[in-house]
């Protein structure tokens, strides 16, 4: 990504946070990046693309965290519990994300999430069919997106509705569609020298 891409995004972000993506302006994310209106006309083409270009953006920035969660034990169950929580505190903390969740000015972005959301599902789906394929790698292709698709679709219920336990909830689904299928063994480490 170059840096004025990211600085064209970086200002729809703040703008759509602010306002729903139907009340951003060309003209203020060009204003907001310090360069001229035609400059994010020929980056996105239209105001439609470069709300698609943020969705993706900012999806993105959640799954990268998800993904370095993942494989930051080697317990596989533990490393879903790391993502999901991340992508939950992270939701939280974001002001573009806040403001679709809560409905407080962004409202308009929901769709990206629910009804056009299969790019971000897709994504999404795809990092957690990797970790599973990667710590349970006998189970068939159709299960694995399964789970993949499960994970995914459970913890974005838990993003717009929120419970208490909506980390521990995606876990024991998860654990549940994994039941009876043995995990990879733990990697033996040589005995350290004397």
């Amino acid at each position: 990504m170059t840096e004025l891409t990211r600085a064209l995004l970086d200002a729809a972000v703040e703008l759509i946070a602010e306002r729903g993506s139907r009340g951003l302006r060309m003209a203020e994310v060009a204003a907001r990046a310090g360069v001229s209106r035609q400059t994010v006309y020929n980056e996105f083409g239209n105001k439609e693309r470069l709300v698609q270009a943020v969705a993706l953006h900012k999806t993105a920035e959640f799954l990268d965290g998800v993904r370095q969660r993942l494989a930051s034990t080697p317990d596989p169950v533990d490393g879903l519990r790391r993502g999901i929580a991340f992508a939950f505190d992270l939701a939280a903390r974001d002001p573009l994300a806040r403001s679709v969740l809560n409905g407080a000015n962004a409202e308009d972005m929901l769709p990206l999430l629910t009804t056009k959301g299969r790019p971000v599902l897709a994504l999404a789906t795809s990092v957690f069919a990797r970790h599973v394929r990667a710590h349970w790698p006998e189970l068939p292709d159709a299960r694995v997106q399964l789970i993949a698709d499960t994970v995914v679709r459970v913890g974005l219920s838990h993003l717009l509705t929120p419970t208490g336990r909506r980390v521990e909830a995606v876990v024991a689904v998860t654990e549940a569609l994994l039941a009876g299928t043995p995990r990879l063994p733990e990697p033996r480490h040589p005995p350290t020298p004397a």
